[in-house]
């Protein structure tokens, strides 16, 4: 597919700045349902999110240990300086010692690996795998609550920031995958949802850890954007909103900045503004994602990412390609990538003998089912007896991970085809 022209280049002050004030707007808006929760518990998200847990306390006492499942943590340095936390659950509650097939949950943007533990044992996926004899490792992304640190750079600093999910491909999960690996003596198998999908993908199309990986599963699988159809992303997606933050020097984007959720309180208490159905209108209509869910949800994230990976994210809807990140200027390509256009990821590539679980929903508007329609053309040449897809027609991007019913249609269906490759 021909690539856009660097037409961007050549865009007023003027206009930067109305993009700018639009940016910021959507911005503020798209924190989910945070309105909701103001007017619903009377508190700020500032405070109910990630101000709310010790920095001293982990992913294992905050939410695993107090179910009665064994807990560990464990650390792991990228190549790059990144220091990541993963959990480890490894055996379920009322399982003897003995040696358990290893699985690694990845989770997607915005978020960290709190949403795979935010249910009860019998609805979240990382407490039914250790129930069902798994021994499940929980990766946390860097810049995420548990994986802040760096061997020297500070978090408030820009060069902390400056990645994007090229660098999650590259370093964040072979390292993890790798240190799993050698934990075990164990291939694993991987589930990712959005991002984690996104990343997973990528991995395999360059060959990376295919012999490291038993199989993957993958919950809303994002390789194009392209028929994104939630609002608040196409407007983020056109309006270049990461590389108007990039130019004002914003290297990390954090959904629940003070400033920003001040202004969320005053566009919510605007007549016709109705933030409760933000939510839906992010990620689509969820089909098994009732109110009490979203308000543990809300406790925990959103989380930061680079603004370098909300561009990289909005480049891809935008070019219609799932390439390597673009930096616009064709000298810049050229030094990073020795050619004027960012490589693009081939899907093509995987190999066909690996095996791949794709779970996507009719009703996601952010994995929309053109797009994953795209990428199950891209595999084509799979084997079949490795690819397996379940289409889900009543649901939504949230319902894989938070769902109160996916046990029943979609993880059970994993633990199986995990089963097939033990």
């Amino acid at each position: 597919m021909p690539r856009r022209p660097h037409a961007r280049l050549s865009m007023s002050c003027a206009a930067w700045h109305a993009v700018v004030a639009a940016v910021l707007t959507i911005i503020f808006c798209s924190c989910l349902a945070e309105a909701r929760v103001h007017q619903s518990h009377g508190g700020s998200l500032a405070t109910r999110r990630r101000d709310v847990v010790p920095g001293s306390v982990g992913g294992c006492a905050l939410a695993v240990e107090p179910f009665g499942y064994l807990c560990e943590e464990h650390e792991v340095t990228t190549v790059d300086g990144y220091i990541l936390s993963l959990q480890r659950i490894p055996r379920g509650r009322h399982a003897g010692a003995g040696v358990r097939q290893p699985v690694l949950l990845q989770h997607g943007v915005l978020v960290d690996g709190m949403t795979w533990l935010l249910g009860s044992p019998e609805e979240s996926l990382a407490y039914i795998l250790a129930d069902r004899g798994f021994d499940v490792w929980i990766a946390n992304t860097r810049g995420t609550r548990w994986s802040k640190r760096h061997v020297s750079l500070d978090p408030s600093s820009q060069d902390y920031w400056n990645w994007s999910w090229d660098d999650l491909v590259v370093n964040d999960m072979p390292k993890m995958v790798d240190y799993v690996y050698t934990h075990t003596a164990q291939k694993p198998h991987f589930v990712g949802h959005s991002l984690g999908t996104l990343v997973a993908l990528a991995a395999l199309s360059e060959g990376r850890l295919v012999d490291k990986m038993k199989s993957a599963a993958l919950l809303t699988p994002v390789a194009y954007l392209a028929h994104m159809t939630t609002p608040l992303g196409i407007l983020l997606a056109k309006t270049f909103v990461g590389e108007a933050i990039s130019g004002l020097g914003v290297a990390e984007f954090d959904p629940v900045a003070p400033a920003v959720t001040s202004l969320i309180k005053e566009l919510c208490r605007h007549p016709g503004t109705n933030c409760y159905d933000l939510l839906r209108d992010f990620t689509g209509k969820n089909y098994c994602l009732n109110n009490s869910a979203v308000d543990v949800f809300l406790n925990y994230e959103p989380q930061p990412t680079s603004t370098k990976t909300m561009v990289h994210l909005a480049q891809t809807f935008r070019d219609g390609v799932l390439s390597k990140y673009d930096y616009i200027w064709p000298n810049r390509n050229e030094e990073k990538y020795g050619q004027p256009d960012p490589p693009a990821y081939n899907m093509s590539n995987i190999p066909s003998t690996f095996p791949l679980f794709l779970s996507y929903g009719g009703r996601d508007e952010l994995a929309d089912p053109a797009d994953v329609g795209l990428l199950i053309g891209d595999l084509i040449g799979h084997d079949s007896d490795k690819l397996t897809v379940q289409y889900l027609e009543q649901f939504a991007h949230a319902d894989f991970v938070i769902g109160t019913c996916a046990k029943d249609y979609i993880y059970n269906g994993v633990i199986s085809f995990f089963n097939r490759f033990n």
